[in-house]
C-alpha cells in the first residue's frame, strides 16, 4: 500500500474517504467541526438523533455528504477524549483501515493522526497507523488454492498533519513506519509458514535472498561441520534428532562508522519443536512452528534497518534448528560440552531453545558488540507470567534494561522485567555436568534467562522471552509481528543518541 503525508481541510479533499474522529457525548475532533460547518450541521444531527455511539472502534459510513468533494465520510469512533490513549488509537486505526478495506475505496485521507494524543508526538502517530493498517489488512494465504483478495482494496492512504511545516518530519516518519511494517510483514510471513517448508535451510535461503534486495547486507552461514569445528555442542544437539540439519545464520548491517561498535541481535530459530524424546502433549503442537519467531523477529529487525537506511551498526545472528525424536535424538541425562567450554546436563530435550542459544551467545563475542539482545519463544512459564501482552525482559545491565523498557512504551510493544538474581542459579545445579538445562517449575523464566547469562558476562546483555507474544492462538491464529516495533524503536533511539554525539 502507499502511504504520504498531506495538510488540508477535510472538506477540501478529492478522494474516495474522508476518514474523522468523533468522540463520545456528540464530542466531534476538529476534523469533524470543519465537516460538520461544510455539510451544514450534517454530522452533528446525525448524533443527536443518535445514529453514532462513537464508542473506541465504532464506524460509520456516510455517502453523498453536502458540500463535501470526497465521495464517503467514514466516522470512527474515539470513545471518551480524557481516555484516548495508544491502545484507543490503535484500536481505532485497525478498525477504520478494516472498514476502508471492504468499502470499495482505493483512496483515503484520514485525519485520525491529528487527534491529541498525551504522550505522543505526530512523527510517533504516523508510523503507528501505518503500522495499525498494515496490521488490520495483512493475511497470509500464500498457501491456499483459492485466495479470497479484495475486488477493490484501499491502495493508497494519506496522512493529514496540522500544518504544512509538519510535512517535511512527516515524510520521514512515513519512510519509518512503512520500514517497520515491511520488516513486521517479513516476521509474520516467516512465522506462519508451515514446519515442512520453514527448515533451518530454508531460512539460511531468505537471508541470501534478503542479501539479494539489499546488497550492502553481508550473509554468512555455518554449517554443521564447522559448528562442530567450533565446538557448539549443545546447538548440534538440539538437532541431532532431525533430518533438517542446523544452521547458524549471520546476516551484518553496517550503517555506520566500521569502529562503531554493533548491536547484536540473536533469535531463537526452532523451526519446529516436538519436544523431542521429552515429547510435547499433542495438543495445539502445530503451534510449534512459532517456535522461530525470535528468529523472524531478527529478520523482520535486519529487514527494517536496510529499507530506513537506519545509521546503526547492526548484526543479527540466528541459531536455527529442528527439535525431532528419532534414535539418534538427544536423551535426558546426556551431557553436551557447549562453545564456551562449559558442560551441560540435558534433564529436559524440550527445553531447547536455550542450549540453541547458548552457543550463539558464545559466538558473538567476536564481533565485540555494544549490547546483545536476545529474542526467544523461551518458556511457557512466561505465558503464565504475563499472558500475551508484555514479553518478559531480563538483562545483566541495568541501563540497557531501562532503554529497552523505554522502547517498549514507545512502540507500544511492551516488555516487562523479571529479576535476574544469583539466588535463582542453585536451581540449575547438576551433580554430573556444569549445571544443568532446566531448573524446576518454580521461576522457569528467570532460570532460564539465568541458564542463558552464564554465557553473557563478557558483554552487556538482555534477553527477551516472547513465548506469550509472537502468537495468537484461537480463531486468530497467526504471527503477531512482535518484537520489532521494539527493537526498532530501540534500534532508532540509540541511533539518534549517538547522532548527538
Amino acid at each position: 500500500m502507499e502511504y504520504s503525508v498531506k495538510s488540508g481541510s477535510p472538506e477540501k479533499q478529492r478522494t474516495s474517504c474522508v476518514v474523522i474522529g468523533i468522540f463520545h457525548n456528540r464530542r466531534l475532533s476538529t476534523a469533524a467541526k470543519a465537516v460538520d460547518k461544510a455539510s451544514d450541521g450534517y454530522i452533528s444531527n446525525l448524533m443527536r438523533r443518535g445514529d453514532f455511539e462513537a464508542d473506541t472502534g465504532d464506524t460509520l459510513m456516510l455517502f453523498q455528504v453536502p458540500n463535501m468533494l470526497c465521495d464517503r465520510v467514514l466516522l470512527v469512533g474515539c470513545g471518551k477524549e480524557r481516555e484516548f490513549d495508544a491502545r484507543a488509537f490503535d484500536k481505532v486505526m485497525r478498525a477504520a483501515s478494516e472498514q476502508l478495506n471492504k468499502s470499495g475505496a482505493t483512496e483515503a485521507v484520514t485525519y485520525i493522526t491529528e487527534l491529541a494524543l498525551k504522550g505522543h508526538d505526530t512523527d510517533w502517530k504516523i508510523r503507528r497507523a501505518i503500522i495499525d493498517t498494515e496490521e488490520s489488512v495483512y493475511s497470509f494465504n500464500q498457501l491456499k488454492s483459492k485466495k479470497s483478495d479484495q475486488r477493490r482494496p484501499l491502495k493508497r492512504l494519506i496522512l493529514s498533519v496540522a500544518t504544512r511545516r509538519d510535512l517535511p518530519l512527516g515524510e520521514i516518519s512515513v519512510r519509518e513506519g512503512m520500514a517497520i511494517a515491511s520488516g513486521m510483514r517479513l516476521t509474520k510471513d516467516l512465522a506462519n509458514l508451515p514446519g515442512n517448508i520453514c527448515k533451518p535451510e530454508y531460512l539460511a535461503e531468505q537471508a541470501r535472498f534478503l542479501k539479494k534486495a539489499y546488497p550492502d547486507l553481508k550473509i554468512s552461514i555455518l554449517d554443521e561441520q564447522e559448528m562442530e569445528e567450533l565446538g557448539m555442542g549443545a546447538l548440534l544437539a538440539v538437532g541431532r534428532g532431525s533430518v533438517n540439519p542446523p544452521r547458524l545464520i549471520v546476516m551484518e548491517y553496517r550503517g555506520a562508522d566500521k569502529k562503531q561498535k554493533p548491536v547484536v541481535l540473536v533469535g531463537k530459530g526452532i523451526t519446529f519443536d516436538t519436544g523431542g524424546i521429552s515429547l510435547k502433549p499433542g495438543e495445539a503442537m502445530d503451534e510449534m512452528k512459532y517456535d522461530m519467531g525470535g528468529a523472524a523477529s531478527v529478520f523482520g529487525a535486519l529487514k527494517a534497518c536496510s529499507e530506513m537506511q537506519l545509521p546503526m551498526n547492526v548484526v543479527g545472528v540466528i541459531a536455527s534448528a529442528e527439535n525431532m525424536p528419532d534414535g539418534n535424538a538427544s536423551r535426558p541425562g546426556d551431557i553436551v560440552t557447549t562453545m564456551s567450554g562449559q558442560t551441560v546436563e540435558i534433564l529436559n530435550t524440550d527445553a531447547e531453545g536455550r542450549l540453541v542459544l547458548c552457543d550463539a551467545l558464545t559466538y558473538v563475542k567476536k564481533f565485540d558488540p555494544e549490547v546483545v539482545i536476545d529474542i526467544a519463544t523461551l518458556t511457557g512459564a512466561c505465558i503464565i507470567a504475563l499472558g500475551a501482552h508484555a514479553s518478559g525482559m531480563l538483562s545483566n545491565h541495568s541501563p540497557l534494561a531501562n532503554d529497552l523498557i523505554s522502547a517498549g512504551k514507545a512502540s507500544f510493544d511492551r516488555i516487562w522485567e523479571l529479576p535476574l538474581w544469583d539466588d535463582y542459579q542453585e536451581q540449575l545445579d547438576s551433580n554430573f555436568a556444569d549445571f544443568a538445562n532446566i531448573g524446576g517449575r518454580p521461576a522457569g523464566t528467570i532460570t532460564a534467562a539465568c541458564f542463558l547469562a552464564r554465557f553473557t558476562q563478557k558483554y552487556h546483555w538482555a534477553h527477551l522471552d516472547i513465548a506469550g507474544t509472537a502468537w495468537k492462538s484461537g480463531k486468530e491464529k497467526g504471527a503477531t509481528g512482535r518484537p520489532v516495533p521494539l527493537l526498532m524503536q530501540y534500534l532508532m533511539d540509540r541511533a539518534s543518541e549517538q547522532a548527538k554525539t
